[in-house]
């Protein structure tokens, strides 16, 4: 009576494990607010201000000069529409359930879900919000023209993947030292307003400098990204294959750690987080 029904054929259990994702996705979405559109809205106005503040900040120290020649407004978006998703990301997958959460206790319910599910709901939320800011933008202010529509989404996606793969170290972390792990990434999350480079061009910074900011791959997928929306930007100082590597890195990282983790649980550590 109690026993949950076993599904027969490989197929059947991959559309039931999606089907599980997607409603878990819906939930972690909802997670912010009970009204997913609410929740967009307030995802929305965090883009907005930081767009604002920087565009402030550059008008008041008069730093358009680092600006790259184009659209000022679309070079600010940039950095902070790929700052958003990385950071998002990673939060989604650092405060996804763990192997101790209740919600493991129903089946087929498990830690692998659960991620996956918190990162696709950041991504979910974060492309909206580039869209319809962009849109927004595109209809009362003018056209917005990017060089390589394709390639610069591409570059949100692989910020969206290495904030996953920097939020997967953290969650195999987490259990043990839930303290060090909070304001670890709290320090990360503030750091990258300055180390992911969105307030100037990697291509000004003096060669002394790169090495300060290139072991992050936020650094070069906004640097790529700029290279993609803007047709007289080349970067010289970043590639793509960088973060791709190392998030992997780091992903296999997290995912061994998790692995860990999980052969260890205790319902104990549910109370400390």
């Amino acid at each position: 009576m109690f026993t949950p029904k076993r599904t027969s054929s490989v197929a059947g259990a991959a559309v039931g494990t999606l089907d599980l994702i997607y409603h878990n996705t819906v939930r972690s979405v909802r997670k912010g607010h009970e009204n997913a559109f609410m929740s967009l809205l307030m995802n929305m106005m965090q883009s907005i201000l930081l767009v604002a503040i920087f565009y402030v900040i550059f008008e008041f120290f008069n730093l358009r000069s680092a600006a790259v020649r184009g659209d000022f407004l679309l070079f600010v978006m940039t950095g902070i529409f790929l700052f958003m998703t990385h950071i998002k990301a990673m939060s989604a997958v650092v405060s996804s359930e763990g192997p101790a959460s209740p919600m493991m206790n129903h089946l087929p319910m498990n830690t692998a879900i659960a991620i996956t599910s918190a990162a696709l709901g950041a991504l979910h939320i974060q492309v909206l919000t580039v869209i319809l800011i962009l849109s927004i933008y595109h209809l009362g202010w003018g056209p917005v023209e990017i060089h390589n529509p394709v390639g610069a989404m591409g570059m949100v996606i692989l910020s969206w993947f290495s904030g996953v793969a920097v939020g997967m170290v953290f969650l195999a972390i987490k259990p043990w030292f839930p303290s060090f792990v909070n304001i670890t990434s709290q320090i990360y999350m503030r750091a990258n307003m300055v180390a992911s480079g969105k307030m100037f061009l990697a291509n000004a910074l003096p060669s002394s400098l790169i090495a300060m900011f290139d072991w992050n791959p936020l650094f070069h997928t906004i640097d790529q990204s700029r290279g993609f929306a803007f047709v007289n930007y080349n970067p010289h100082h970043s590639s793509i294959s960088y973060p791709i590597y190392l998030s992997l890195a780091l992903l296999a990282l997290g995912l061994l750690g998790e692995f860990y983790t999980r052969k260890h649980a205790s319902v104990s550590w549910q109370a400390r987080r």
